[in-house]
Parts: C-alpha cells; sequence; structure tokens
C-alpha cells in the first residue's frame, strides 16, 4: 500500500510542477470587409502549431477557375503559412480536406502528394463540403510539429 501511495505522490507532484504550454497567436493578414480577419492565421500551442484552413486565393485576391488550379494555390498558400512559421511540409503530421465536389478527390491527391517529402505523407481526413468561403471548392488545415521553442 505504501508503495502505491508514494507512486501516486510522485505522479502528482510531477504532473503540478509541469508549466502548461505556451500559446502564440499570429494574426491572419489582410482585412475582410474594411475589418481585421476573424481568426489568426496559425496558433502555435507548445510545440504543434495549427494552421487556419487555406483555400486557393491567389495573390490577386481571386480564386483560380479550375479546380487544378486552385488546388495548386491552396498548397502554396499552406506552404507559405508553414515557411512564415519557420516550418515545411516535412513537419506536417495531419491535414484535414474540405472538398466541395468528392469526383475532385484523385485530383486533389495528384496535386498534394508531391509537395511532401517521401514517405512523410501525414494523416489525413477529408470530407465533402458545400458552402465553403469565397466559393471556393477546397479548404486545406494542418497541424505541424513546431518543435520545443
Amino acid at each position: 500500500m505504501k508503495l502505491i501511495a508514494s507512486v501516486i505522490f510522485l505522479m502528482s507532484a510531477g504532473a503540478a510542477q509541469a508549466a502548461p504550454p505556451t500559446v502564440e497567436y499570429f494574426p491572419a493578414p489582410g482585412a475582410i470587409s474594411g475589418r481585421p480577419a476573424p481568426f489568426s492565421s496559425a496558433v502555435r500551442v507548445g510545440e504543434v502549431m495549427y494552421l487556419s484552413g487555406q483555400i486557393g486565393i491567389g495573390p490577386d485576391g481571386k480564386l483560380p477557375e479550375t479546380f487544378e488550379g486552385q488546388a495548386k494555390q491552396t498548397m502554396e498558400n499552406v506552404g507559405a503559412a508553414l515557411k512564415a512559421r519557420g516550418l515545411g511540409w516535412g513537419d506536417v503530421f495531419k491535414c484535414t480536406v474540405m472538398i466541395a465536389d468528392m469526383k475532385n478527390w484523385p485530383a486533389f491527391n495528384a496535386v498534394y502528394v508531391p509537395y511532401f517529402p517521401e514517405g512523410k505523407l501525414p494523416a489525413r481526413s477529408a470530407f465533402g463540403a458545400s458552402g465553403l468561403a469565397l466559393g471556393a471548392q477546397l479548404e486545406l488545415e494542418c497541424l505541424a510539429y513546431a518543435g520545443p521553442k
């Protein structure tokens, strides 16, 4: 009984001393209707970077007309968000794909897979979605390992 009590005490003492992870917010660039964007472009919690969903908006502020064009621009936008935080595609460990028409799934995979280092495809979830922001055909959000601060 004393051994169990000692183990529980040591475990609770260690948990009490662990500092909570730091949280850092990265404001989204640009504005919507003259106001700051209502979300952060990314949030770092401890060693994990949570990237907000990206759509295929190009530098001109427009969506490409084709699905493949939107998929490529979406990947470029995620890549830019990673790079801005000192990360790359090899750091991504989970993605969630929202796609307006699941018939475009093979076309998305053809664009998506080459961005990752060989053998480092992240875990992934996907679902069909209607009504994506600005009429986009695709949205992608990712989680990346950011390492210790």
